[in-house]
């Protein structure tokens, strides 16, 4: 496998996960209202390098379950019933979210912005698993192997993917901050029809994996 097609496909990753407004995202966005972009780029900096190693570590661990076919099967099991019952709850049960004011988020330090942005980045431990579910599944799929060079490009890709949507919410927040409305709005809707298309491709490699054995 080149270096290219990782490096897309953990670029393309990293913007699905990390395009939601976040803590991570939303603090670098009001950062830059606040401090003006260049500290918000050396707050970026700083989530950035932690978001290399938490995606090398998710790679490492996840290549060791892709090498244990009876565990990858056993994952799209639990899997396909957790994100089942996930779309029955946002499609069906859960409310729609109401708008909230926004309160102004006061960051009281100026003095380390990088140090600032490891921190929140390093207490956000929701990437681990996943780039571990992401990296796992397109392996299943085929497009993607855990050899050394293919895991540093696609963690790479992840970076440049996560700073490009950084560098999106601090230049663009203005423009962004009233599209979040209605992501807000219709938030139930998006979750549910991602974890359905998840459940269904768990589903159909399930069915593939008994069949074939």
């Amino acid at each position: 496998m080149n270096i290219i097609t990782p490096l897309f496909l953990g670029f393309i990753t990293s913007l699905v996960g990390v395009f939601p407004p976040g803590i991570i995202n939303m603090t670098a966005a009001k950062i830059s209202t606040q401090d003006g972009k260049n500290r918000a780029l050396l707050f970026t900096a700083g989530a950035l390098v932690v978001v290399f190693f938490q995606t090398l570590v998710a790679l490492i661990f996840a290549r060791y379950i892709a090498d244990h076919q009876e565990v990858v099967n056993l994952l799209r099991e639990i899997g396909f019933g957790v994100f089942t019952i996930l779309t029955i709850y946002f499609f069906w049960i859960a409310k729609k979210p109401k708008k909230k004011q926004q309160k102004e988020l006061k960051i009281r330090s100026k003095k380390s912005r990088f140090f600032l942005g490891m921190f929140i980045s390093t207490i956000n431990f929701l990437p681990v698993p996943y780039y571990v579910f992401s990296s796992v599944s397109l392996a299943s799929f085929g497009y993607f192997n855990f050899n050394t060079t293919s895991i540093y490009s696609f963690v790479i890709g992840v970076v440049l993917g996560s700073f490009a949507v950084f560098y999106g919410y601090i230049y663009f927040f203005k423009k962004i901050e009233s599209k979040t409305d209605y992501l807000v709005k219709n938030m139930n809707t998006i979750i549910g029809s991602v974890t359905g298309t998840i459940a269904i491709l768990a589903l159909y490699h399930i069915i593939k994996f008994y069949f074939y054995f």
